[in-house]
């Protein structure tokens, strides 16, 4: 498992040099990117978020493409449009940016519900549908959207279809006194930025993934990835919990980060560790509940202490 070691390190490494700290943040987002699915990274501006997502696609030297999402975004301003060419006589399809290996979906919440939905069909099946026709969109395909959680003026609260789609939440969080210091130092002069090149191809990322999916998973850990997500559909506590799309996140995550971390096999601190970032945006608390003071964390904190922890034949 030496490889990916290798791989996160000189990816890390890199994209060190265009943010300071922020490993854990970074890792999550490697995980997902292994496991093949999207990020969603909920925080307030100016944290370095959209710094961070071009760090990771300059680090990996794939096609990006940055979508700023407004009021006035159509979803032909990203699917792409198709129009009708006169030399040829015929229409002809012109890609928009979703056709990159890479997105960066840029203060989602700022886009039209219409827009939104334009990236499910993306999102869940890899290809965008125009005019009756489907086409096929690269590999790896990622989509890594920043929204405000804050500001609620002029912005579009993302829907539950659009939300479960993302299989990891993560947020960048403020830097530390010593960290902030040194983005003082450093972002003072430069743009930290171009001196990120590319460390690795589009292929070793497919190569990773499938080696991310040979990650055994004892059944004793597969039946506590169920237990947890079904524990959030009987809670009291919960009107709607972690769909099945959830539990399947969880389960690939938990096999990405054992890849990460240089096992063949995945232990169950792998399924406690994700399970905040990956289930707690696809649970809604019954009004009573937040009224009461609690949270998704606080509940998913509440089922982690009421489920047994397998222990056993976890190595294969």
């Amino acid at each position: 498992m030496g490889d990916s070691e290798g791989l996160v390190g000189r990816v890390s490494k890199n994209v060190s040099k265009a943010i300071i700290g922020k490993k854990d943040t970074l890792e999550k987002l490697l995980v997902a990117l292994f496991a093949g699915g999207h990020v969603l990274i909920e925080d307030v501006p100016g944290v370095g978020k959209t710094t961070m997502v071009r760090a990771v696609a300059k680090s990996i030297g794939c096609s990006y493409s940055r979508i700023q999402f407004t009021p006035d975004l159509l979803p032909s301003d990203i699917t792409g449009v198709t129009v009708y060419n006169i030399k040829l006589g015929e229409f002809e399809f012109k890609q928009g940016p979703v056709a990159s290996n890479i997105i960066l979906a840029d203060e989602i919440n700022r886009g039209s519900p219409k827009t939104q939905s334009s990236l499910l069909e993306a999102m869940q099946e890899k290809q965008v549908t125009v005019d009756g026709n489907t086409y096929k969109l690269p590999e790896p395909f990622m989509v890594l959207a920043t929204q405000n959680p804050i500001e609620y003026e002029g912005t579009f609260p993302l829907p539950e279809a659009q939300i479960d789609r993302f299989a990891i939440r993560i947020s960048m969080g403020y830097p530390d006194y010593t960290e902030e210091k040194e983005i003082l130092n450093k972002y003072s002069s430069d743009n930290l930025l171009d001196k990120v090149e590319p460390v690795t191809s589009v292929q070793e990322i497919i190569e990773i993934r499938k080696k991310a999916e040979m990650i055994y998973v004892d059944d004793s850990v597969q039946d506590y990835i169920v237990k947890i997500a079904r524990a959030t559909r009987e809670h009291k506590d919960v009107y709607l919990g972690c769909s099945p799309r959830g539990t399947l996140a969880l389960f690939n995550n938990s096999r990405s980060l054992a890849f990460i971390r240089g096992r063949e096999y995945v232990i169950p601190d792998d399924v406690k560790e994700l399970v905040l970032c990956t289930i707690a945006h696809r649970i809604i608390l019954k009004s009573e509940a937040r009224i009461q003071g609690k949270n998704q964390d606080s509940v998913l904190d509440e089922i982690f202490r009421s489920i047994k922890v397998p222990v056993a034949n976890i190595h294969g």
